[in-house]
């Protein structure tokens, strides 16, 4: 729990009190590697934050899957306009090792929006990040190589790149499992 609250308290400063009005809405969630967090379709009820692992946001496909983002551990993760605007989500989100996270429901987050000013503050500062994380994607997409892409996401996350199967990653940064072992052989 501590590591969520200095999550948190990167946005604010929460005394224990405060503190513990969150703690009464956190749950401790685990997945196993390849399980399935949520199904395309699903409406998304919780946002999480990883204390542990890795998960990946993907459209699913008949012949093959698009990656389109990754969770990584410290952060949170969500399908975040599914549960924003209470819609079926157009994607799945999946763990691609095991998963150690903790997470609050819609309603229990919303009540804290509503009701704490320091909840209000921390929900406008998780959008803030969330957005700019999206920002950063499109524009690496538009400015930056294949090579310089993949060598930022090596950079940010090594150790859990090696548990990243490699199609999942050219996936991700635009290109085939082939042009990529290409990309790791120069960069090597």
């Amino acid at each position: 729990m501590e590591n969520i609250r200095n999550y948190f308290e990167r946005f604010v400063n929460l005394n224990d009190y405060l503190w513990s009005l969150f703690t009464d809405k956190i749950e401790f969630k685990e997945f196993e590697k390849g399980d399935t967090i949520l199904k395309h379709g699903d409406v998304e009820n919780y946002v999480y934050v990883l204390e542990e692992g890795a998960v990946r946001f993907f459209l699913p496909q008949d012949d093959n899957d698009t990656t389109f983002g990754f969770g990584f551990q410290g952060h949170f993760f969500s399908a975040y306009d599914s549960f924003i605007y209470r819609s079926p989500c157009a994607y799945e989100i999946e763990a691609l090792t095991n998963v150690k996270s903790y997470r609050m429901s819609h309603h229990d987050l919303n009540n804290l929006f509503d009701n704490i000013r320091e909840g209000n503050s921390i929900g406008r500062k998780m959008a803030e990040q969330f957005f700019v994380g999206k920002q950063k994607r499109e524009l690496s997409l538009l400015t930056k190589t294949a090579e310089e892409r993949y060598y930022s996401l090596f950079k940010h996350q090594p150790q859990l790149i090696k548990e990243i199967p490699l199609k999942y990653i050219a996936s991700y940064i635009g290109i085939t499992p082939q042009a990529l072992s290409r990309i790791r052989s120069r960069i090597s």
